[in-house]
């Protein structure tokens, strides 16, 4: 396995990423090979909970324009949803 913090990036400090905390759930931005498998083992080794699912999604880069005509566009993403197990809370404070 790869080292856990090369897997998770950052975690998504949203409202909706909040809201999802109520109930168990925290979104991170990984690594974009990252698998699930891999994801689950980053968040068990560097924040020490036992995970229950892990759901990943693709974030497509949106288009950008500056001033002039030429046009550029944000980098694509991979995002992760992790479900911990009945009990278990993160703080990222």
């Amino acid at each position: 396995m790869r080292d856990p913090f090369f897997i998770i990036k950052t975690p998504r400090i949203t409202e909706k990423a909040t809201a999802l905390s109520s109930l168990g759930q925290y979104v991170f931005r990984v690594a974009s090979d990252a698998t699930k498998q891999e994801i689950k083992y980053a968040v068990k080794t560097i924040f020490k909970k036992d995970v229950a699912g892990v759901n990943t999604l693709n974030v497509r880069g949106k288009k950008r324009r500056s001033r002039t005509i030429h046009a550029g566009k944000t980098s694509d993403w991979k995002k992760a949803i992790v479900t911990l197990k009945e009990g278990e809370k993160i703080d990222f404070v």
